[in-house]
C-alpha cells in the first residue's frame, strides 16, 4: 500500500510481515457477513439515525428562522442543539457515505457525502485528507495531516519540534477544539484545496479541478446564506445574536468532533512512525493500524450512537468500507483475533479514561 505525495515521494509498508494475521482476520470478518444476514452497509438502524441528525440540526434552525423561537436563550439553546446535529451528521452521516460504506450505490456514497457541503464543510478536501492521508497512513510522521496542525499552535506529534507555548497546551488545546470547524469554513478548506490543487492529490481525485473549486465556491455561497444571510434579513433575532448563535453552534460542533477523534490516535502508548530518512514503515499495514490507534467506552451503547461507532476506531481503520453500525459485533472478531497473534488491542474502558489519557500525552508532547 503506498500514496504519492506532492514530492512524488512512496512510502511503503512492509504487508510480508503478519500476513497471516492478515489472512485470517480477512476471512473471519467475511464469514461474520456471510453467516449473518445483514449486509455491510446501511440498515433501517443507521436510515433512522440520519434522519434524526438531520432533524437535529435544521428543526431548531426553522425554529427561530420563521419566528417559532423568540426568546433569546431559546434561541441559544436551538443553537446549542443544532451544534449537535452539526456534529451528529459528520461523525455518523457523511463520515460512512465518504468512506463508501454507506450504500453499496455509489451515487447513494455521493449524494449523503455531500452532507459535509451543507453544513459548511468540502466532502473532496476531506476525502483527501482523511481517506487518503490519515486512514493509509496513520501517525506517520509527514504524511498524516490530522497529526500536523497548521501553525504549530499544537503539537500531536513526537517526531516534530517542541517550542515553548506547547508546554501549556495541555490547557489551552481544549479551547482551541471548539474551533476546528470554525477554522474549516473559513480558512481551511480553501487553503487545502489550494494546497491539494498543487501537488497533484487534487488531480487524482477528481475528473475536473476547475469543477472542484466551483462547487467549493457555490456550496460555501449556499452554507453562509442560509446559516447566516437569510436568519439576519428575516428572522426576529439581532444580527449579533445571529451571529452569536453562530459561533455558539460551530464551537459545540468543534469540540464535539475533537474529543471524539483525538482520542484515538494521540494517546499515551501509540506508536508515531518517522519515515523522514526512509521510505518504509516498518510494519504491515494492518498492524500498524492497531498501534496506532484505540477503542474506547465500547460498552456505552448511547455514546456509541452519537458518535458513529467512533468509539471503535480499531474497526473502522482496519475496515472503513464497512458501515459503523457493524462495528460491535465485528470488534470481538478483531480483539480475539489480535490476542491470538499477540498483537496490541488497546481499548479504555470509558470515554473520561481515555480523555484523561489524551490530555496526559498533550502535556508530554508539551516538554
Amino acid at each position: 500500500m503506498s500514496v504519492t505525495t506532492m514530492s512524488q515521494r512512496v512510502v511503503r509498508f512492509k504487508n510480508n510481515l503478519h500476513e497471516e494475521f492478515n489472512k485470517t482476520l480477512n476471512q473471519r470478518v467475511n464469514q461474520y457477513f456471510k453467516n449473518s444476514r445483514y449486509g455491510r452497509y446501511a440498515n433501517a438502524e443507521m436510515v433512522t439515525k440520519t434522519i434524526f441528525m438531520f432533524l437535529l440540526y435544521f428543526v431548531p434552525y426553522f425554529m427561530f428562522l420563521l419566528g417559532i423561537v423568540e426568546s433569546v436563550w431559546m434561541f441559544y439553546l436551538m443553537a446549542f442543539l443544532m451544534g449537535l446535529g452539526k456534529a451528529g451528521i459528520g461523525l455518523s452521516v457523511m463520515h460512512d457515505a465518504n468512506h463508501g460504506a454507506y450504500s453499496k450505490k455509489k451515487w447513494v456514497n455521493k449524494v449523503v457525502g455531500y452532507s459535509l457541503n451543507i453544513v459548511g464543510g468540502n466532502a473532496t478536501n476531506w476525502k483527501i485528507q482523511h481517506n487518503v492521508k490519515h486512514h493509509t497512513y496513520t501517525n506517520v510522521t509527514g504524511m498524516d495531516e490530522d497529526i500536523a496542525p497548521k501553525g504549530g499552535i499544537l503539537r500531536f506529534d513526537p517526531n516534530t519540534p517542541v517550542k515553548k507555548h506547547h508546554k501549556w497546551q495541555h490547557i489551552y488545546a481544549w479551547f482551541l477544539y471548539g474551533l476546528m470547524t470554525m477554522s474549516w469554513i473559513i480558512v481551511k478548506d480553501i487553503v487545502q484545496l489550494a494546497e491539494y490543487t498543487k501537488d497533484g492529490m487534487l488531480k487524482r481525485q477528481t475528473k475536473s479541478i476547475s469543477g472542484a473549486w466551483v462547487w467549493l465556491i457555490l456550496t460555501k455561497i449556499f452554507y453562509y446564506s442560509y446559516i447566516l444571510a437569510l436568519p439576519i434579513l428575516f428572522s426576529s433575532m439581532a444580527w449579533y445574536h445571529i451571529v452569536l448563535g453562530f459561533f455558539l453552534m460551530h464551537y459545540v460542533a468543534g469540540f464535539s468532533l475533537a474529543i471524539i477523534f483525538q482520542p484515538a490516535h494521540v494517546m499515551e502508548d501509540h506508536t508515531f512512525e518517522n519515515v523522514e530518512n526512509t521510505d518504509t514503515v516498518e510494519e504491515n499495514w494492518a498492524v500498524h493500524q492497531l498501534k496506532t490507534t484505540c477503542n474506547f467506552a465500547q460498552k456505552n451503547k448511547a455514546l456509541s450512537w452519537f458518535v458513529g461507532g467512533l468509539n471503535y476506531q480499531i474497526e473502522h481503520h482496519l475496515f472503513p468500507n464497512i458501515c459503523h453500525v457493524h462495528y460491535r459485533k465485528i470488534a470481538k472478531i478483531v480483539r480475539k483475533t489480535a490476542e491470538e497473534y499477540n498483537i496490541p488491542y488497546r481499548s479504555y474502558p470509558t470515554f473520561m479514561s481515555a480523555l484523561v489519557s489524551h490530555g496526559k500525552m498533550l502535556y508530554s508532547l508539551g516538554r
